[in-house]
């Protein structure tokens, strides 16, 4: 069996956090949110290569990134773009590796910026069970949210609709952009792509299966995270963290006081700040102040300042005590 990581957003909803990083690199506790599905993959021997589906642009950081970690299975495969413009869109960009790869074994599909409580072990064991196109899917217990993604209905545990951002959901079990096909179906990607159907959503190509032949949903009751704004990555980090602190061993902390589920990377400084669920990247400096569900990004400096559900890009320096 392969693997399909897909890393090919822009995440522009995360900007100026994401402007020139994947959000893949976020991290989340000790380790990028990438590194949680790269580490399931390696321990599952089923698993034989890990293509990584990623862009133009972000392709150099990726292969360092791989090249740096202990991983032996992923390897990149880069999409022609780099631009969000130019996206071919999630079916597309799958019909275009499975044809640039060569893949054709049984193939898991999952979102590199997933952050899911499962096991991904279990569900190649429920696929594998039932021999047919499977998905993943999540109660979010709630209609607006699950207008955002793809609605799934059951009949036990088959399959028999999904639709795409629906305006009227009738329900809130969604799909979570995690699915394993038989090598048979791989074909059809491009079967379906040169019917004239949408290549942008994987949901919509899993409909048109759904009108063909039997597909089965893995449903999961603990939790998932979809990480693709500033607050779905702050609950992400707050989830993993489950009320501790993250203070990287570089890290100073003078006269700070962290509280609740805070992320303090390598070089950071706190000095005499109160601080709460929120993410300081890297040689940022946060003093004299108070930072709530915020994220702060790399070589920041802050002073004097109170902020609350703020994004502060790069470099920036807000000194509240010299009138900046």
């Amino acid at each position: 069996m392969d693997a399909i990581v897909l890393a090919g957003g822009y995440a522009t909803r995360l900007w100026p956090i994401t402007r020139n990083r994947p959000k893949m690199f976020l991290p989340v506790g000790e380790r990028a949110v990438i590194d949680h599905t790269f580490e399931e993959l390696e321990r599952d021997d089923r698993i034989n290569d890990v293509y990584v589906s990623t862009n133009e642009r972000f392709a150099d950081a990726f292969a360092e990134h791989i090249a740096e970690s202990d991983f032996e299975k992923p390897r990149l495969s880069v999409e022609e773009t780099t631009d969000e413009d130019e996206k071919f869109g999630v079916v597309g960009a799958l019909a275009q590796l499975v044809e640039r790869e060569g893949l054709s074994d049984d193939t898991l599909v999952v979102a590199g910026d997933n952050l899911i409580s499962f096991d991904l072990a279990e569900f190649v064991d429920f696929f594998e069970a039932k021999g047919a196109p499977t998905l993943a899917a999540y109660d979010v217990g709630s209609v607006d949210r699950a207008s955002s993604y793809g609605v799934v209905e059951l009949e036990g545990d088959r399959v028999v609709a999904l639709e795409e951002k629906p305006d009227e959901p009738p329900s809130t079990l969604v799909s979570i952009a995690c699915y394993c096909f038989p090598a048979e179906t791989l074909p059809l990607l491009s079967e379906y792509l040169s019917d004239g159907n949408n290549p942008d959503e994987p949901g919509w190509f899993v409909s048109w299966l759904v009108d063909g032949e039997p597909v089965y949903a893995f449903t999961f009751d603990e939790a998932w995270y979809d990480i693709g704004t500033p607050e779905s990555y702050l609950e992400a980090v707050s989830w993993y963290l489950d009320g501790e602190n993250y203070v990287h061993p570089d890290a100073t902390t003078e006269g700070a006081e962290l509280t609740g589920n805070v992320h303090v990377m390598a070089g950071a400084t706190i000095e005499n700040a109160r601080v709460t669920r929120s993410v300081v990247f890297e040689d940022a400096v946060v003093g004299d102040g108070e930072i709530r569900d915020t994220l702060i990004d790399r070589e920041t400096k802050i002073r004097g300042v109170d902020l609350s559900g703020a994004v502060i890009g790069a470099h920036t320096k807000l000194d509240a005590s010299r009138g900046d």
